[in-house]
């Protein structure tokens, strides 16, 4: 009888131990999806604001509409690559922000343009939102390295995989694509 309970004993441990590391990585997968809502919610302000920002300075960039269209397609790419995963869309992201900071230079060449009430306004909330973007990016690439880090240790190791649990990749900017870009027309 006590072989029994002892065998019994064990198995409701390793029931439980099983139990707690997956409801663990659960846990920890909710959190890496959480924070990527959070990067798209961001992302897709920014996006918003790029339409309105590109139609303030239109009239006023007679001679750089090449400026323009590359802001234009830059932001129809960073859309579209929302849906192939986080490389590509960091990927299309860094290649936006670059455009932005060529809009941003190519604006200080106009006076009119920097004193636009509107468009500082834009330029601030897109400021704004870049930091919001850094700091969502951040929270990201924190949750996915727990997760994948606990995916990767013992005893999790043991069931992250016959579970179906799989690594995440991180959300990576380009070295120059880490600064916020420097929006300063006034």
């Amino acid at each position: 009888m006590l072989p029994l309970i002892i065998v019994i004993v064990v198995l409701v441990v390793l029931v439980l131990l099983v139990v707690g590391i997956y409801n663990g990585l659960v846990t920890r997968r909710n959190r890496v999806d959480e924070a990527n809502a959070q990067i798209q919610v961001q992302l897709k302000r920014r996006h918003d604001l790029i339409p309105n920002l590109v139609n303030a300075v239109k009239g006023y960039m007679d001679f750089e509409k090449g400026v323009l269209v590359q802001v234009t397609e830059a932001r129809a790419n960073a859309v579209s690559a929302g849906a192939q995963g986080p490389a590509a869309q960091a990927q299309a992201e860094n290649v936006l922000t670059g455009a932005l900071r060529s809009l941003f230079a190519v604006a200080e060449n106009y006076p009119q343009l920097k004193a636009n009430e509107n468009v500082l306004s834009l330029q601030e909330q897109l400021s704004t939102t870049e930091n919001q973007i850094s700091f969502s990016r951040q929270h990201y690439n924190a949750s996915v390295l727990d997760f994948n880090n606990s995916l990767q240790t013992f005893p999790n190791v043991l069931i992250a995989g016959p579970f179906g649990f799989t690594k995440r990749e991180f959300f990576e900017a380009e070295p120059e694509a880490v600064e916020v870009p420097v929006v300063n027309l006034g």
